[in-house]
């Protein structure tokens, strides 16, 4: 396995390769002066160990803060290689000629089109993982990739050629941010119009009956509550979450919560794009405006009645003759009756007071068009709300998945140009410019009545300055954050979950949420994404029956392993449907996806199954060497 990139992520991915699949890895980093990010983790890992030390001090704890599920081996061997840019020299050296998987995980979506290019004309075999963040031009870069592969190896794209998987860390890692902002908030996973939605539950109450929907993903940690808790660290034991436990082990728990898997289908269309541009006409116009304009309209229809009545003409022929003396085009009445002329006056006076009327709409219909292209303000008496700290690429995904759900947000930004500032635009979302450090900015978003904190900026020191402040101002805010490194991540988290034990915190590291992904897709395996149990993960994945030993020939009740996977779901052609399904309804002549199979249903060799798993079970049951060995 060949691993190339510029931050965190590769050091992180080549971590997961050798400690979990035990992997031979070659890392390809940039020199030491150039790697920008190198000097913080070092700092992070510093702030980690004393950070650690003082939570040990402070809750008379030990344990291992390693939140990676098992990532801290050293299983398999390796070396690194330093080179500025992925270019052809670099990746030859790196043996990307005789390698089965290359990973390239640049911060820069042009450098990792480049080199994918290159490696695919140096080995059209080889299976290619990209990072890029741009998803459509994603999609063109995975097909010309996959084309290029299908003709240079002389057949098909199903000959054996190797295939291309476009990953963003954003987009894998927005879900598990987003939900974990948000108490009760689903956890969703969707990948190519697949939707999963993992759900915690609370422990039932004496007497009631835990609905385990399709099935029980996890059970929480027991030390959920408990302020020194782990939050699900793999050396907890049996208080920590279980993945995947079997009947017995859910019916056994008792006053534990669970993560369920509730629904698996679309739930609706995300907010509508196309009308968030152009303001309601409640919008275009203040309240006083309106009022005026009714005001005005009533005295038109009243004068229009008092001259029908005078005069006895049409009502039609009143209204015309009404509105010409409002707009004074109308002759003098210098030898009609009193009561006209009276109506005659009234409606010039009614007119002088339309003048002003109309000059006012217009200015605030342009006024309101133009701030429909600018940033909005936090809206007076706003509250329960989430601000979001930082609109970079996590910052852009998370607010997008917090609007599909219609939660509100107030974003804050210091740079004008962020990449996320034309979506905060295009979704009407309220934009505080400043930099979160200076007094009064998280005032501005409202953050004494808000109900989250996402701190999602790229420095770490930025995000926990923040945190300690809205913590300082409300002392039970739930509060996020997005640290670069997993120990530093870890520390912190448990020192402020001792300091304000009836607040929610959570810390999470991209790249401990976006690494498993990268990892399975390196594997050969389309991984359709990762759902955190607290400090653990669970991986969702689309699998081929065939050549699995575990699976294959056995009933959806033999293939289920505890706490390693389980299937889910499976994958028919049209017009078939899985056997032991109730009826045709339930099997893919509405979705190509058949869910709550039977127990009883053999998976057969040319059968595709939708599973979840554990990291290591994953590992175990499709990596090569598990392929290798025997089920037992």
């Amino acid at each position: 396995m060949v691993v190339c990139g510029d931050d965190g992520l590769a050091h992180r991915l080549a971590a997961e390769l050798r400690g979990v699949y035990r992997e031979q890895v070659t890392l390809v980093v940039p020199p030491s002066g150039r790697r920008v990010r190198q000097p913080v983790v070092g700092r992070a890992r510093a702030a980690s160990a004393a950070l650690r030390d003082m939570v040990n001090a402070a809750v008379n704890r030990t344990g291992n803060s390693d939140a990676a599920g098992g990532t801290g081996g050293t299983g398999g061997a390796g070396r690194e290689l330093e080179a500025t840019e992925p270019t052809e020299d670099v990746l030859a050296d790196a043996g990307v000629e005789r390698a089965t998987a290359l990973a390239l995980v640049y911060d820069d979506d042009e450098t990792n089109i480049r080199a994918a290019l290159t490696a695919r004309r140096l080995n059209p075999r080889l299976r290619l993982v990209l990072r890029l963040y741009n998803r459509r031009l994603g999609q063109h870069i995975e097909e010309l990739l996959d084309q290029s592969a299908a003709l240079a190896s002389g057949g098909g794209p199903g000959s054996g050629s190797g295939s291309t998987t476009v990953l963003s860390d954003a987009d894998t890692a927005a879900p598990a941010l987003a939900a974990t902002a948000l108490v009760g908030t689903s956890k969703v996973v969707e990948t190519d119009g697949l939707l999963l939605r993992a759900v915690e539950r609370n422990p039932p109450r004496p007497g009631e009956v835990a609905d385990p929907g399709l099935c029980t993903l996890a059970l929480l940690s027991a030390t959920s509550n408990d302020p020194a808790g782990a939050d699900g660290s793999e050396d907890s034991g049996e208080n920590g979450p279980q993945l995947l436990p079997d009947a017995a082990a859910v019916e056994a728990a008792t006053g534990r919560g669970t993560v369920a898997l509730e629904q698996v289908s679309y739930s609706g269309p995300p907010l509508p794009a196309g009308r968030t541009g152009v303001p309601a006409f409640g919008e275009l116009f203040s309240r006083r405006l309106r009022w005026s304009l009714a005001g005005l309209a009533a005295c038109v229809v009243a004068l229009a009645v008092a001259l029908m009545v005078v005069t006895g003409d049409h009502p039609l022929h009143a209204t015309y003759v009404t509105l010409l003396d409002l707009f004074s085009i109308n002759e003098p009445a210098h030898n009609a009756d009193i009561g006209r002329q009276i109506l005659q006056l009234l409606s010039g006076f009614v007119g002088l007071l339309l003048l002003p009327v109309l000059l006012a709409a217009v200015l605030e219909a342009l006024g309101t068009f133009r701030s429909a292209s600018t940033l909005r303000k936090p809206p007076r008496g706003l509250g329960g709300h989430v601000v979001l700290l930082g609109l970079g690429k996590i910052g852009t995904r998370v607010l997008t998945r917090l609007r599909e759900m219609d939660i509100p947000v107030v974003c804050v930004e210091a740079d004008p140009e962020a990449r996320g500032m034309a979506t905060a635009r295009r979704l009407r979302v309220p934009v505080v410019l400043g930099d979160v450090t200076q007094e009064g900015v998280l005032e501005a978003a409202k953050i004494h009545r808000a109900h989250s904190l996402l701190a999602l900026t790229s420095v770490d020191t930025t995000n926990l300055e923040a945190v300690l402040y809205a913590r300082s101002v409300r002392s039970r805010l739930r509060v996020v954050l997005r640290l670069y490194d997993d120990d530093f991540a870890t520390a912190v988290y448990r020192t402020l979950r001792a300091a304000h034990p009836r607040a929610l915190t959570r810390s999470r590291s991209v790249t401990h949420l976006a690494a498993p992904s990268f990892a399975g897709a390196m594997m050969g395996r389309q991984i359709l994404g990762a759902i955190p149990v607290e400090r653990r993960v669970l991986l969702f994945a689309a699998v081929e029956v065939a050549g699995h030993p575990q699976l294959e020939g056995k009933t959806v009740g033999e293939a289920f392993r505890a706490g390693a996977w389980r299937v889910l779901a499976l994958e028919v052609s049209d017009g078939e449907r899985a056997a032991g399904a109730d009826s045709p309804s339930e099997g893919a002549r509405e979705s190509r996806l058949v869910w709550e199979l039977p127990d009883t249903y053999v998976l057969r060799g040319s059968d595709r199954v939708v599973l979840a798993a554990t990291r290591r079970g994953l590992a175990e049951l499709l990596g090569r060497r598990a392929r290798q060995q025997s089920p037992g």
